[in-house]
Protein backbone atom coordinates (compact mmCIF):
# COMPACT_ATOMS: atom_id res chain seq x y z
CA UNK A 1 0.00 0.00 0.00
CA UNK A 2 1.40 3.42 -0.99
CA UNK A 3 1.42 5.92 1.86
CA UNK A 4 3.31 8.64 3.70
CA UNK A 5 4.98 7.26 6.84
CA UNK A 6 6.55 10.25 8.58
CA UNK A 7 7.66 13.84 8.12
CA UNK A 8 9.91 16.36 9.82
CA UNK A 9 10.85 20.05 9.72
CA UNK A 10 14.57 20.84 9.96
CA UNK A 11 16.61 24.05 10.05
CA UNK A 12 18.95 24.13 7.07
CA UNK A 13 22.03 25.83 8.48
CA UNK A 14 22.71 23.33 11.27
CA UNK A 15 20.24 20.46 10.81
CA UNK A 16 18.35 21.25 14.04
CA UNK A 17 15.00 19.35 14.02
CA UNK A 18 12.20 21.84 14.67
CA UNK A 19 9.24 19.47 14.49
CA UNK A 20 8.42 15.91 13.43
CA UNK A 21 5.54 13.50 13.15
CA UNK A 22 5.21 10.77 15.74
CA UNK A 23 5.65 7.30 14.28
CA UNK A 24 6.05 4.01 16.12
CA UNK A 25 7.29 1.72 13.38
CA UNK A 26 10.49 0.07 14.66
CA UNK A 27 11.18 -2.13 11.63
CA UNK A 28 14.72 -2.45 10.31
CA UNK A 29 13.88 -0.52 7.15
CA UNK A 30 12.42 2.39 9.10
CA UNK A 31 15.41 2.50 11.45
CA UNK A 32 17.70 2.72 8.43
CA UNK A 33 15.63 5.54 6.96
CA UNK A 34 15.87 7.50 10.22
CA UNK A 35 19.65 7.31 9.84
CA UNK A 36 19.31 8.75 6.34
CA UNK A 37 17.13 11.54 7.73
CA UNK A 38 19.88 12.52 10.17
CA UNK A 39 22.59 12.25 7.54
CA UNK A 40 20.68 14.41 5.07
CA UNK A 41 19.96 17.00 7.78
CA UNK A 42 23.69 17.61 8.22
CA UNK A 43 24.17 18.42 4.53
CA UNK A 44 21.02 20.33 3.62
CA UNK A 45 22.94 23.54 2.95
CA UNK A 46 24.96 21.73 0.25
CA UNK A 47 21.99 20.16 -1.54
CA UNK A 48 19.49 21.59 -4.04
CA UNK A 49 16.15 22.86 -2.76
CA UNK A 50 14.21 19.81 -4.01
CA UNK A 51 15.58 16.29 -3.75
CA UNK A 52 14.61 12.62 -3.61
CA UNK A 53 16.54 9.74 -2.06
CA UNK A 54 15.45 6.23 -3.04
CA UNK A 55 16.27 3.62 -0.40
CA UNK A 56 14.77 0.37 -1.63
CA UNK A 57 11.26 0.09 -0.21
CA UNK A 58 11.12 3.75 0.79
CA UNK A 59 11.68 7.22 -0.66
CA UNK A 60 12.79 10.32 1.20
CA UNK A 61 11.70 13.60 -0.40
CA UNK A 62 12.42 17.10 0.82
CA UNK A 63 12.14 20.75 -0.17
CA UNK A 64 13.97 23.70 1.37
CA UNK A 65 13.04 27.36 1.49
CA UNK A 66 13.83 30.38 3.68
CA UNK A 67 16.33 28.44 5.77
CA UNK A 68 13.95 25.58 6.64
CA UNK A 69 13.70 22.12 5.08
CA UNK A 70 10.58 19.92 4.99
CA UNK A 71 11.31 16.20 4.77
CA UNK A 72 9.03 13.21 4.37
CA UNK A 73 9.35 9.42 4.19
CA UNK A 74 6.97 7.42 2.01
CA UNK A 75 6.76 4.03 0.39
CA UNK A 76 8.53 3.62 -2.95
CA UNK A 77 5.29 3.52 -4.96
CA UNK A 78 3.82 6.72 -3.48
CA UNK A 79 3.26 9.23 -6.34
CA UNK A 80 5.97 11.87 -6.52
CA UNK A 81 3.48 14.60 -7.37
CA UNK A 82 1.52 13.91 -4.18
CA UNK A 83 4.70 13.78 -2.11
CA UNK A 84 5.78 17.26 -3.15
CA UNK A 85 2.24 18.63 -2.81
CA UNK A 86 2.30 17.32 0.76
CA UNK A 87 5.64 19.03 1.44
CA UNK A 88 4.37 22.24 -0.12
CA UNK A 89 1.41 22.29 2.27
CA UNK A 90 3.73 21.80 5.25
CA UNK A 91 5.91 24.64 4.04
CA UNK A 92 3.04 27.11 3.59
CA UNK A 93 1.53 26.31 6.99
CA UNK A 94 4.87 26.50 8.81
CA UNK A 95 5.77 29.86 7.25
CA UNK A 96 2.33 31.19 8.14
CA UNK A 97 2.48 29.92 11.73
CA UNK A 98 6.06 30.76 12.75
CA UNK A 99 8.08 33.87 11.88
CA UNK A 100 11.70 33.64 10.77
CA UNK A 101 13.07 35.15 13.98
CA UNK A 102 11.71 32.21 15.98
CA UNK A 103 13.17 29.61 13.65
CA UNK A 104 16.53 31.39 13.45
CA UNK A 105 16.93 31.73 17.22
CA UNK A 106 15.60 28.30 18.23
CA UNK A 107 18.13 26.36 20.30
CA UNK A 108 16.17 23.32 21.53
CA UNK A 109 15.36 20.36 19.26
CA UNK A 110 11.65 19.96 18.46
CA UNK A 111 10.75 23.34 19.98
CA UNK A 112 7.81 23.54 17.52
CA UNK A 113 6.57 20.04 18.27
CA UNK A 114 2.96 21.31 18.34
CA UNK A 115 3.25 21.55 14.53
CA UNK A 116 3.00 17.76 14.61
CA UNK A 117 -0.78 18.15 14.88
CA UNK A 118 -0.89 19.73 11.44
CA UNK A 119 1.55 17.18 10.05
CA UNK A 120 -0.62 14.29 11.26
CA UNK A 121 -3.83 15.78 9.86
CA UNK A 122 -2.22 16.48 6.50
CA UNK A 123 -0.62 13.04 6.40
CA UNK A 124 -4.02 11.39 6.96
CA UNK A 125 -5.50 13.41 4.09
CA UNK A 126 -2.71 12.47 1.70
CA UNK A 127 -2.95 8.84 2.67
CA UNK A 128 -6.61 8.98 1.65
CA UNK A 129 -6.25 10.16 -1.95
CA UNK A 130 -10.02 10.36 -2.51
CA UNK A 131 -10.14 13.45 -0.29
CA UNK A 132 -7.54 15.32 -2.35
CA UNK A 133 -9.15 15.70 -5.75
CA UNK A 134 -10.90 19.00 -4.99
CA UNK A 135 -8.20 20.49 -2.76
CA UNK A 136 -5.26 20.89 -5.15
CA UNK A 137 -4.35 21.25 -8.76
CA UNK A 138 -2.26 18.18 -9.49
CA UNK A 139 -1.74 19.25 -13.10
CA UNK A 140 0.25 22.32 -11.98
CA UNK A 141 2.46 20.18 -9.76
CA UNK A 142 3.05 17.63 -12.50
CA UNK A 143 4.09 20.42 -14.86
CA UNK A 144 6.43 21.89 -12.25
CA UNK A 145 8.12 18.53 -11.63
CA UNK A 146 8.56 17.94 -15.37
CA UNK A 147 10.11 21.37 -15.85
CA UNK A 148 12.33 21.14 -12.77
CA UNK A 149 12.59 17.53 -11.59
CA UNK A 150 13.94 16.85 -8.10
CA UNK A 151 17.61 15.99 -7.84
CA UNK A 152 18.02 12.25 -7.33
CA UNK A 153 20.43 11.55 -4.45
CA UNK A 154 22.05 8.13 -4.59
CA UNK A 155 22.72 6.11 -1.44
CA UNK A 156 26.38 5.90 -2.43
CA UNK A 157 26.61 9.70 -2.11
CA UNK A 158 25.68 9.50 1.53
CA UNK A 159 28.67 7.33 2.46
CA UNK A 160 28.56 5.50 5.77
CA UNK A 161 26.18 6.15 8.63
CA UNK A 162 28.99 8.01 10.40
CA UNK A 163 29.13 10.78 7.83
CA UNK A 164 28.92 11.86 4.21
CA UNK A 165 31.44 11.25 1.53
CA UNK A 166 32.69 14.32 -0.24
CA UNK A 167 30.03 15.78 -2.53
CA UNK A 168 31.48 18.09 -5.17
CA UNK A 169 29.86 21.45 -5.71
CA UNK A 170 28.67 21.13 -9.28
CA UNK A 171 25.71 21.25 -11.53
CA UNK A 172 22.67 19.27 -10.45
CA UNK A 173 19.93 18.03 -12.67
CA UNK A 174 17.15 20.58 -12.94
CA UNK A 175 18.58 22.92 -10.31
CA UNK A 176 21.46 24.80 -11.93
CA UNK A 177 24.72 25.26 -10.06
CA UNK A 178 25.04 25.38 -6.33
CA UNK A 179 27.00 28.47 -5.42
CA UNK A 180 30.33 28.21 -3.72
CA UNK A 181 30.63 29.61 -0.22
CA UNK A 182 31.59 33.21 -1.16
CA UNK A 183 28.42 33.53 -3.29
CA UNK A 184 25.90 31.96 -0.94
CA UNK A 185 22.72 33.87 -0.34
CA UNK A 186 21.92 35.02 3.16
CA UNK A 187 18.55 34.66 4.84
CA UNK A 188 16.05 37.49 4.20
CA UNK A 189 16.57 40.69 6.18
CA UNK A 190 14.52 41.16 9.35
CA UNK A 191 13.40 44.45 10.94
CA UNK A 192 16.05 44.27 13.72
CA UNK A 193 18.64 43.67 11.01
CA UNK A 194 17.58 46.80 9.12
CA UNK A 195 17.72 48.82 12.35
CA UNK A 196 21.23 47.55 13.13
CA UNK A 197 22.37 48.38 9.58
CA UNK A 198 21.07 51.96 9.80
CA UNK A 199 22.56 52.49 13.27
CA UNK A 200 25.94 51.17 12.10
CA UNK A 201 25.88 53.64 9.21
CA UNK A 202 24.99 56.41 11.66
CA UNK A 203 27.90 55.52 13.97
CA UNK A 204 30.24 55.39 10.98
CA UNK A 205 29.07 58.84 9.85
CA UNK A 206 29.54 60.27 13.38
CA UNK A 207 33.06 58.86 13.56
CA UNK A 208 33.86 60.27 10.12
CA UNK A 209 32.63 63.76 11.02
CA UNK A 210 34.57 63.73 14.31
CA UNK A 211 37.63 62.53 12.40
CA UNK A 212 37.55 65.53 10.05
CA UNK A 213 37.04 67.85 13.01
CA UNK A 214 40.06 66.25 14.67
CA UNK A 215 42.11 66.93 11.51
CA UNK A 216 41.04 70.60 11.55
CA UNK A 217 41.96 70.85 15.21
CA UNK A 218 45.30 69.21 14.49
CA UNK A 219 46.09 71.75 11.75
CA UNK A 220 45.21 74.66 14.00
CA UNK A 221 47.00 73.36 17.11
CA UNK A 222 50.31 71.63 16.68
CA UNK A 223 50.06 70.01 20.11
CA UNK A 224 47.01 67.90 19.20
CA UNK A 225 47.38 64.10 19.16
CA UNK A 226 47.19 62.60 15.63
CA UNK A 227 46.27 59.21 17.11
CA UNK A 228 42.74 60.51 17.80
CA UNK A 229 42.30 61.03 14.06
CA UNK A 230 43.36 57.43 13.44
CA UNK A 231 40.96 56.16 16.12
CA UNK A 232 38.01 58.01 14.57
CA UNK A 233 38.73 56.73 11.07
CA UNK A 234 39.31 53.17 12.31
CA UNK A 235 35.93 53.40 14.05
CA UNK A 236 34.35 54.53 10.77
CA UNK A 237 35.95 51.64 8.86
CA UNK A 238 34.81 49.13 11.51
CA UNK A 239 31.18 50.34 11.38
CA UNK A 240 31.11 50.22 7.57
CA UNK A 241 32.67 46.75 7.58
CA UNK A 242 29.92 45.56 9.93
CA UNK A 243 27.40 46.78 7.35
CA UNK A 244 29.28 44.86 4.66
CA UNK A 245 29.31 41.65 6.74
CA UNK A 246 25.58 41.98 7.35
CA UNK A 247 24.80 42.30 3.62
CA UNK A 248 27.31 39.87 2.08
CA UNK A 249 28.53 36.37 2.88
CA UNK A 250 32.28 35.89 3.34
CA UNK A 251 34.47 33.17 4.79
CA UNK A 252 34.93 33.30 8.59
CA UNK A 253 32.08 35.82 8.69
CA UNK A 254 31.23 35.37 12.37
CA UNK A 255 34.87 35.59 13.47
CA UNK A 256 35.33 38.75 11.41
CA UNK A 257 32.26 40.31 13.02
CA UNK A 258 33.59 39.65 16.54
CA UNK A 259 37.01 41.07 15.62
CA UNK A 260 35.34 44.15 14.14
CA UNK A 261 33.31 44.63 17.32
CA UNK A 262 36.54 44.33 19.33
CA UNK A 263 38.08 47.10 17.19
CA UNK A 264 35.03 49.30 17.85
CA UNK A 265 35.44 48.76 21.59
CA UNK A 266 39.17 49.56 21.46
CA UNK A 267 38.61 52.75 19.47
CA UNK A 268 35.97 53.96 21.91
CA UNK A 269 38.17 53.12 24.88
CA UNK A 270 40.92 55.26 23.37
CA UNK A 271 38.47 58.11 22.70
CA UNK A 272 37.00 58.14 26.21
CA UNK A 273 38.47 61.62 26.85
CA UNK A 274 36.63 63.07 23.81
CA UNK A 275 33.27 61.39 24.39
CA UNK A 276 30.93 61.24 27.35
CA UNK A 277 29.66 57.98 28.82
CA UNK A 278 26.39 58.08 26.88
CA UNK A 279 28.20 58.46 23.57
CA UNK A 280 30.54 55.60 24.41
CA UNK A 281 27.60 53.44 25.50
CA UNK A 282 25.72 54.21 22.26
CA UNK A 283 28.63 53.27 19.96
CA UNK A 284 29.49 50.06 21.83
CA UNK A 285 25.85 48.99 22.09
CA UNK A 286 25.25 49.54 18.37
CA UNK A 287 28.40 47.52 17.63
CA UNK A 288 27.21 44.65 19.82
CA UNK A 289 23.71 44.73 18.29
CA UNK A 290 25.11 44.68 14.75
CA UNK A 291 27.39 41.76 15.65
CA UNK A 292 24.36 39.83 16.94
CA UNK A 293 22.39 40.50 13.74
CA UNK A 294 25.34 39.35 11.61
CA UNK A 295 25.45 36.15 13.66
CA UNK A 296 21.70 35.56 13.27
CA UNK A 297 21.59 36.19 9.52
CA UNK A 298 23.06 32.92 8.31
CA UNK A 299 23.59 31.59 4.77
CA UNK A 300 20.54 30.07 3.14
CA UNK A 301 22.52 27.55 1.14
CA UNK A 302 19.87 27.52 -1.59
CA UNK A 303 17.39 29.68 -3.40
CA UNK A 304 14.53 31.04 -1.28
CA UNK A 305 12.09 31.15 -4.19
CA UNK A 306 10.76 27.61 -4.02
CA UNK A 307 7.13 27.95 -5.02
CA UNK A 308 5.92 24.50 -5.96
Amino acid sequence: MSMILSASVVRVRDGLPLSASTDYDQSTGMQECRKYFKMLSKKLSQLPDRCTLKTGQYNINFISSLGVSYMMLCTENYPSVLAFCFLDELQKEFITTYNMMKTNTAIRPYCFIEFDNFIQRTKQRYNNTRSLSTKMNLADMQTEIKLRPPYQISVSELGSANGFSHMPVGEYKGTGKISAAPHQRLEPVTLPGIVSFVLSLLCGALNLIRGFHAIESLLQNEGEDFSYVIAFFLGTAACLYQCYLFVYYTGWRNAKSFLTFGLICLCNMYLYELRNLWQLFFHVTVGAFSTLQIRLRQPQGKSPDYNV
